[in-house]
């Protein structure tokens, strides 16, 4: 069977026992389980790591088979912290409620992704032998680039099982639907921190928070040889790496189209887009603490409210501005 199928739960009530029946990627699996008698294997986790993930990005995806993705630690899926901020931020934002419907939230660690399975429907726990990232990483120590790195790997992976992906740092808000402000010839396209009016200029600086990637053979290699590099590089994070390497004959050579997304439509910290009429995500790039961030996160999502709820004839003048960065 070539595509996973979704996964069936049947409960036949009987005096002696519940039978469970699924019907799953595989043809059929039976549990008899007693009425009297909690059973041995928890059904949920019977099947490997990649069928699960196969499930979830299915439930998930778009009819062109695109997901959106995001990771997230305990830290940042705490209550009232950056995942409340960014969910929020679809619901506010011109007509992206509907994309949380295509949004898998990538759980680092145990408590992250309990926390997402009592908020949003698609979540999925990615596991990493040996590392704790359930604490705050600070920037740049061995833990925090460990979390970056493995995130990389496991993008490959997505695009591996033949879907595309918008991946989204979960401290970036949400205002419209990026894929109106994508390019069409692009197999990979970055946010930048600073971006200066060429989208094939390769001396933008991107960032590697939020970028959109179509399957193909280009894009597989490309981020094979992207995490590949980071023995090369060591001690330098992915967006550091990628620096390096997006000028080279490697890329070249694979025939990867990149173009890199201006920032008033892809604005952060930064460089902010002066834009509200234009603006996609905000982004709270160039701040360090989680602190900061959840504060500065609040206050851009409070200023879109505000611009939102302004008549159109005053959203056509222009002249809004972003009250933070405060704490960053």
């Amino acid at each position: 069977m070539s595509e996973l199928l979704p996964t069936r739960y049947f409960l036949l009530q009987g005096d002696a026992a519940t039978w469970v029946f699924m019907a799953t990627y595989f043809p059929c699996v039976c549990l008899l389980v007693s009425r009297n008698t909690a059973p041995t294997v928890d059904i949920r986790f019977r099947f490997s790591d990649e069928i699960k993930l196969k499930f979830v990005l299915r439930k998930a995806a778009m009819v062109d088979n695109t997901v959106i993705l995001t990771t997230l630690n305990e830290a940042w899926a705490a209550p009232d912290s950056v995942l409340d901020v960014f969910l929020e931020s679809f619901r506010t934002g011109e007509r992206t409620d509907r994309l949380l419907e295509h949004l898998v939230i990538v759980s680092l660690d145990a408590k992250a992704y309990e926390r997402c399975k009592s908020t949003h429907p698609h979540c999925y726990a990615l596991k990493t032998e040996g590392v704790d990232f359930s604490q705050e990483k600070k920037f740049m120590t061995e833990d925090y680039l460990k979390m970056m790195w493995r995130r990389i790997d496991f993008l490959r992976v997505v695009l591996e099982m033949g879907y595309d992906f918008i991946f989204t740092d979960a401290d970036i808000l949400w205002f419209r639907d990026p894929s109106l402000f994508f390019y069409p010839d692009g197999d990979f396209q970055i946010a930048c921190d600073h971006y200066y009016g060429n989208p094939d200029d390769l001396g933008n600086s991107p960032n590697g928070g939020f970028n959109y990637a179509r399957s193909s053979n280009r894009t597989i290699e490309f981020y094979k040889f992207w995490y590949e590099s980071r023995e090369k590089y060591p001690g330098k994070h992915d967006q550091d790496v990628l620096n390096f390497i997006k000028g080279g004959q490697r890329l070249r050579d694979i025939g990867l189209v990149m173009k890199f997304l201006p920032t008033v439509n892809f604005g952060g910290l930064c460089e902010p887009s002066r834009d509200f009429n234009k603006v996609c995500t905000m982004h709270t790039n160039c701040c360090i603490g989680l602190g900061g961030k959840v504060n500065d996160l609040k206050i851009m999502l409070e200023d879109w409210r505000l611009y939102r709820a302004l008549p159109p004839s005053v959203k056509g003048l222009g002249g809004h501005s972003w009250r933070a960065p405060q704490k960053c």
